[in-house]
């Protein structure tokens, strides 16, 4: 199982990909993830790890964080067989610090891959996973109309895949810790 740091998206954003996605479902893009549960959020993962320990947790919790104004941007493929569809997330130099801070947290955990190393991470939020590939175009067609949109990330979050769990570890208004533990996600 994985576990993983991700940022949330302001209301705006998160509204607007949550069209996205129903975008995807209404032009018939099929995959185990291509289904958005309501309980899904939209985010963008900083880091990913086959287990982050207690002791980083708590380091998180003690980072500074205040609301990162970034914009989402085009559509980007990863894969090939199983495509990965996601929104490009334009890098700011605010939005590279904060993974920096939050990379070198999380690094001496079991399981970092390269791709979320600093000058290795590509910012993303996932529109659609592992859908077959005969579905690209139908894909890039439901959202390849959108224009770049503003947004700001507005908290930290952090995911537990084995116990499907997901809580925030800090927000705009500095909330975090335990206390503020999110309704279980059902994600893919």
């Amino acid at each position: 199982m994985v576990q993983s740091v991700e940022l949330l998206l302001d209301d705006a954003a998160d509204a607007e990909i949550r069209r996205q996605w129903e975008s995807l479902t209404q032009a018939g893009v099929t995959g185990p993830s291509a289904h958005r549960r309501a309980t899904d959020r939209p985010h963008i993962t900083v880091a990913v790890a086959h287990e982050i320990w207690p002791r980083i947790d708590r380091a998180l919790e003690r980072c500074a964080f205040a609301p990162i104004p970034v914009r989402l941007g085009g559509l980007l493929i990863f894969g090939k067989r199983r495509p990965i569809l996601v929104r490009h997330v334009v890098p700011t130099e605010s939005l590279l610090a904060l993974h920096r801070l939050i990379h070198r947290t999380v690094a001496p955990c079991p399981g970092v891959p390269a791709n979320v190393r600093p000058d290795e991470w590509t910012p993303h939020v996932t529109l659609a996973r592992r859908f077959p590939i005969t579905g690209l175009g139908e894909a890039i067609d439901a959202v390849a109309h959108d224009r770049d949109f503003p947004a700001t990330v507005v908290g930290i979050r952090r995911w537990d895949g084995e116990q499907r769990r997901a809580w925030l570890v800090a927000d705009a208004t500095g909330r975090t810790g335990p206390s503020t533990v999110e309704d279980v996600e059902d994600k893919q």
